[in-house]
């Protein structure tokens, strides 16, 4: 008895230690440069439904359920999706927009597991006809999915389909 009473103190010694060290948030972004006008750009960008055509999420699973509500590129609307396992199940709100700069969104990941994180999208214009976008998005990482973290590194996750959607955005605005 007392030898599974030392096991238990020590998993749970193991347990608040892992919490302690892990990571309390995350942050991860990409930029491009798009070779149109800062306008011509925010204005695909401020609307949901445009993202499904660069949407690296919507190519690996394009039969995905998908809802909107509210009224595309303006605060309060949302996009919805479910999918196989690998896409999962959310939702992403417009939360914030700041004409011709930000769009700023809550994502609500249900499947497979819950978080929510803050994401955004900017414009900045680096010549008369040409945009640099960054997209990005951060959020806390909270017990007992910070424990994760310290064997999972979101930038890796989760960059390289950053940078799978900003090239096909380029290349559609481009095209």
């Amino acid at each position: 008895m007392t030898i599974v009473l030392y096991i238990l103190g020590g998993l749970v010694l193991l347990i608040l230690f892992l919490a302690i060290i892990a990571p309390k948030s995350y942050s991860v972004s990409r930029t491009i440069e798009i070779a149109k006008p800062k306008t011509e750009v925010f204005e695909n960008l401020k609307f949901l439904k445009n993202h499904d055509a660069w949407s690296p999420w919507n190519k690996r699973d394009p039969n995905m359920e998908k809802k909107f509500t509210g009224t595309d590129g303006e605060v309060g609307a949302t996009s919805y999706w479910n999918g196989y396992k690998d896409v999962g199940e959310g939702e992403q709100e417009i939360t914030k927009i700041v004409d011709g700069e930000r769009i700023e969104s809550e994502l609500r990941f249900l499947k497979p597991w819950k978080s929510t994180s803050d994401a955004y999208l900017t414009t900045e214009s680096i010549g008369a006809d040409t945009t640099k976008v960054t997209w990005g998005f951060s959020g806390k990482n909270t017990f007992p999915n910070s424990i994760f973290m310290l064997f999972m590194n979101m930038d890796k996750a989760v960059g390289g389909d950053f940078e799978e959607g900003l090239a096909s955005l380029k290349s559609i605005l481009e095209g």
